[in-house]
């Protein structure tokens, strides 16, 4: 099979070759073209760099012409170490020359770019099947052995190198750092060697306290990249601090996030916040130079993982599944085509769709890392738009409809805009101010926000504060986030802290760069409020890393990860996940990633593809893993979890690995991690084995993610045999149970509508057929059953007034009953008072007639066991004849009008 292979690859060498020798460059001389903004040295920049002093401040982004004695680094020559200088500059003047007459190419492993066309198509494949077949020789696992395997520089090169050498032995800083760059970053295709540069920088930070060059020592003894030198995190704090004292903003970065996060030292808010502070005050600053309204920055800080659909794919990521399910990477179905929807846009635009063409505006205006900005443009379809509404002398076109006029007051805002910024066309105050009043009456933001802008600054009209604030606040209410930030300056300066506040709190919902620092500024002093750091310190860290095109090296990166190299790529990453960026700690430990699937299939040829050394560092990557999930990123917090769970990195531990999946799983995000807490429950690794906890997360899996659910499924199914034979044998592990089904609360006006209107909506539902048959029928009817819903929606309001009817008859009848029996109590009360005091009159006279004919033989007195006869009632002569006087009063009696008054209270 080998043979067979070596033959078809004999074939190919043919084609590859010719092609190489056609389309290819002096690759083995030719130096590697890198941006200004790099922090390695290029044909570009190579003369910035013939002095100390521009080179330094070319990476600290700052001026460092000042004397060394003012930086605190006093230069102790005496004549001779001065002579010796002076003698090798010369030297470094010859080499720098003969490094700019080097062309730029790329390697000769990433010449060829993204293929175009068919001779593209064609030598991009035929160098891939010959760099398959016969340079895909292993790499040593000695990662030292590994950095000199790149071509071997040509004589120009040696010749230059050697200059340089000379230099650097007689104590020239230039030579030392040009060296350093040199072997660090591989320019003009030197071979990289991490211990060389290592010296080199050492050498330089010894010599003069060089601030690139202390972050450079940092970095290394920070990283160990390469294996040059063992881990040591109090060492490089040490070096990033020196730097980051003499105001190099990279090392200022970096000591922030250790002191932020305790990296290599405990926690320190006050000192983070005081370090990023100085970075975020040098980024406004920054933004704040440009054309009025700050400087455009441009996202340059991406996902590497995030274009192939998250960590774990299209839709098993939380970058790519649930609420992220529409704003995917490149590949997922919210951007694919993304050429096919701009001309898709362009052929709306053409047939007169306004829409169309202010989209097309916006995306040329704005750019994005498909499509760079393309000012010219972008103004020809803002204009396009315009003319649809008014005339070339602002005279509304009469006819225009709503939609028209909306747009054409978006297109005048921008197109005020880049009038009074100057962008894709010469500044010009009076047509920003013409442009902003047509949005301005039609009520557009931007061009409110403008006309404030003008008015604030006396662009071409006199200052007034007062009518920019009026300008703001039009903007400010439609939610503009550049007005809400003015508006809040405004009241900041009128000593308003709290409604100031409030604005910035609103602007910085949609990202908003100034709107953060204002609140990290009012944080950190204390103003209005108690001071707090840690508020301070997060907002200060969001300023420090917007700006990341300032400080950063995404840009490099990026292109060294499209072009293919790889070593640069991950430098470059490495370099901004030590300032703190989450981005490029997760793309760091996604290209040392190897963890990338549970199924090792063998590979079909027999010549398998090596990682290089430098990508292979499991223990770099769980390193990154972790920082990039202390900064919540769920997928890599997960990440986290399987490398404890194999042993990946660290030592294999259960425990670990289960916590790890228990905080992503918490926040209901990540259907990865709810499964993988199923499936630790079900077999009891790192948790307690729980049959129906296990369901729970797999439950919860399916339900975050839809499109988890045939994975969710099959393990379902086993879980549930497995919980049977756990119930038929008596096992110890809690089996699945049903779910006690939740008790609702009963209540009469639920009974009430359920019997009134529950079965004519399901006899709605239920019978279609017999519905469509009456409603033909109502056609032919008339409309008499038009009130049919009618009569059955009044149903219930006829029952409730019978009920309140009947309830109120019977409170009047209560009351009248209650009335009428208080006069019969009073009278018999009286009656009863009336025969006891005749009785006693009785008595006496009774007893007085007995005294009176005790002498005469009165009759004996009656047997002790006769009783006396009970008292008869008698009747009051007084009182006339009994009269029935009904159920209620009648009129003239003296209880009507009580009777009367009571009824109306009721």
């Amino acid at each position: 099979m080998y043979a067979c292979w070596r033959r078809i690859g004999s074939l190919l060498l043919c084609v590859a070759f010719f092609v190489i020798c056609v389309l290819g460059q002096d690759g083995a001389q030719a130096p590697v073209e890198r941006s200004s903004k790099s922090p390695g040295l290029t044909s570009q920049d190579a003369e910035a760099a013939s002095s100390y002093a521009s080179a330094d401040a070319q990476s600290t982004g700052h001026d460092d012409s000042a004397s060394e004695t003012q930086r605190g680094h006093p230069k102790r020559r005496n004549g001779l170490l001065e002579l010796i200088f002076d003698a090798a500059a010369p030297l470094v003047s010859e080499a720098l020359s003969i490094l700019r007459g080097l062309k730029s190419s790329d390697r000769l492993a990433t010449r060829f770019g993204r293929p175009s066309g068919i001779l593209g198509t064609t030598a991009y494949y035929a160098k891939e099947t010959f760099m398959f077949l016969f340079m895909n020789k292993p790499f040593p696992d000695d990662p030292l052995e590994s950095q000199t395997r790149a071509l071997r520089p040509g004589q120009p090169l040696r010749k230059a190198v050697t200059l340089l050498e000379r230099a650097a032995v007689g104590g020239n800083p230039d030579a030392m750092y040009l060296l350093g760059d040199l072997s660090f970053y591989g320019n003009f295709s030197h071979p990289r060697n991490y211990s060389e540069a290592l010296r080199r920088y050492h050498q330089l930070a010894s010599l003069n306290g060089n601030s690139t060059a202390q972050h450079m020592v940092g970095f290394i003894y920070a990283t160990g990249i390469g294996g040059t030198v063992k881990r040591d995190q109090a060492r490089a704090l040490l070096y990033h601090t020196y730097a980051a004292l003499t105001g190099d903003t990279r090392s200022e970065m970096t000591v922030a996030f250790r002191y932020h996060t305790g990296v290599g030292t405990p926690r320190n808010c006050d000192k983070a916040a005081f370090y990023y502070k100085r970075v975020a005050d040098k980024a406004i600053s920054h933004w704040r130079s440009g054309p009025p309204g700050g400087r455009a920055i441009p996202r340059v800080a991406y996902r590497l993982a995030d274009e192939e659909g998250g960590v774990y794919g299209e839709g098993a990521s939380v970058s790519s599944s649930g609420p992220n399910a529409m704003q995917g990477g490149p590949n997922s179905d919210a951007h694919a085509a993304f050429d096919d929807v701009l001309e898709y846009l362009d052929l709306m635009s053409r047939k007169g769709d306004l829409k169309a063409t202010f989209s097309l505006g916006r995306l040329y205006y704005e750019g994005s890392r498909s499509m760079n900005k393309d000012l010219s443009k972008a103004r020809g379809y803002f204009m396009l738009v315009a003319k649809k509404h008014w005339t070339r002398d602002g005279k509304t076109i009469p006819g225009t409809t709503s939609g028209v006029e909306k747009f054409a007051a978006k297109a005048a805002g921008y197109l005020g805009r880049m009038s009074l910024r100057g962008e894709g066309m010469e500044q010009s105050f009076a047509k920003a101010q013409a442009w902003f009043r047509r949005g301005v009456s039609h009520g557009d933001a931007l061009s409110h926000n403008g006309m404030g802008l003008l008015y604030l600054n006396g662009y071409g009209v006199p200052k007034d504060s007062l009518r920019a604030a009026e300008y703001f606040k039009a903007a400010a209410a439609h939610d503009h986030a550049p007005a809400q930030v003015n508006l809040g300056k405004l009241f900041l300066d009128q000593g308003d802290v709290l409604v100031a506040t409030q604005y910035f709190e609103l602007a910085a919902r949609h990202g908003y760069i100034e709107a953060f620092y204002y609140l990290a500024e009012i944080a950190n002093r204390g103003v209005g409020r108690d001071r707090s750091c840690g508020m301070a310190t997060a907002y200060y860290k969001i300023v420090a890393e917007r700006t990341e095109e300032f400080h950063s090296s995404f840009v490099e990166a990026n292109q060294a990860h499209d072009d293919g190299d790889l070593e640069a790529a991950l430098l470059l990453y490495l370099m901004a996940a030590e300032q703190g960026y989450e981005v490029g700690q997760a793309n760091v430990a996604y290209m040392l990633d190897e963890e990338t699937s549970r199924l090792h299939l063998p590979s079909p040829t027999p010549v398998r593809k090596v990682r290089p050394a430098l990508l292979r560092d499991p223990r770099l990557a769980l390193t990154h893993w972790t920082r990039s999930a202390k900064q919540h990123n769920i997928d890599s917090m997960v990440k986290m979890g399987d490398y404890y769970l194999k042993g990946v990195g660290a030592e294999a531990d259960d425990e670990k690995a289960a916590t790890c999946y228990q905080a992503a799983a918490e926040l209901q995000q990540s259907a990865q991690a709810l499964w993988n807490m199923g499936w630790m429950h079900e077999n009891g690794i790192g948790v307690q084995q729980d049959f129906h906890l296990a369901k729970r997360f797999y439950d919860l899996a399916v339900q975050t993610n839809s499109e988890a659910y045939l994975p969710v499924l099959l393990a379902l199914v086993k879980l549930r045999a497995r919980s049977f034979w756990n119930t038929v044998t008596n096992g110890r592990v809690n089996s699945i149970r049903a779910e006690p089904e939740p008790k609702q609360e009963f209540s009469f006006r639920e009974w009430l509508n359920d019997f009134l209107y529950n079965q004519h909506s399901y006899d709605a539902e239920m019978e279609d057929e017999a519905d469509l048959q009456d409603s033909m029928t109502d056609e032919l009817t008339g409309p008499d059953d038009l009130y049919s819903d009618v009569i059955d929606d009044g149903i219930a309001e006829t029952l409730i007034i019978v009920g309140l009817a009947a309830m109120l008859a019977f409170m009047v009848y209560f009351r009248q009953q209650r009335q009428l029996d208080r006069p019969a109590t009073r009278n018999g009360q009286g009656d009863n008072a009336q025969q006891q005091q005749q009785q006693q009159q009785e008595q006496q006279q009774m007893g007085g007639a007995a005294g009176a004919g005790a002498g005469a033989g009165a009759p004996a007195p009656a047997p002790a066991n006769e009783q006396d006869p009970e008292p008869q009632p008698q009747a009051d002569p007084q009182a006339g004849p009994q009269v029935d006087r009904g159920l209620f009063p009648q009129p003239g009696d003296p209880e009507f009008a009580q009777w009367v008054a009571g009824g109306i209270a009721q």
